[in-house]
């Protein structure tokens, strides 16, 4: 028995693939940070740079694929949250800006994620497929 319609499939799997492509991109730009050889940015900003560097790209593929969605989904949202936390209170940028945007990309991210976290990966899926044969035990009263 399906969980979802067809729609409703077909959207969580376009907000799979978007949500995905942000947190590729995201990691994308990390990499010149690796070298380490920007003044502005202390010790502890590159470590977390670098451990998000590979956190974003292995969430966003088991985003992709569907698989651990519902993990990977927090994670990822763990990742916006501390994004919002640095703009804001860090870089003081404030929600929208007049010539680029603020903490409300990060935050539009931040609900695709927890959309994820609470509906999971859809039926198009691996995470789908590994629950098939998975039978739930119910106690009859």
């Amino acid at each position: 028995m399906s969980l979802y319609t067809t729609f409703q499939n077909a959207a969580l799997l376009i907000l799979r693939i978007i949500t995905a492509a942000i947190f590729f991109v995201a990691a994308w730009f990390k990499i010149p940070f690796w070298k380490g050889s920007h003044p502005e940015i202390t010790p502890t900003m590159l470590l977390i740079t670098k451990i998000t560097s590979i956190a974003e790209p292995l969430g966003a593929l088991a985003l992709l694929i569907g698989f651990l969605t519902r993990l990977a989904a927090g994670g990822l949202t763990i990742i916006m949250i501390g994004a919002i936390f640095v703009l804001q209170f860090m870089w003081n940028i404030g929600f929208v800006t007049p010539t680029s945007s603020g903490w409300n990309m990060p935050l539009m991210v931040l609900g695709g994620c927890v959309i994820l976290m609470a509906f999971g990966a859809g039926d198009w899926s691996i995470d789908r497929g590994r629950n098939k044969g998975h039978v739930k035990w119910t106690r009859k009263v």
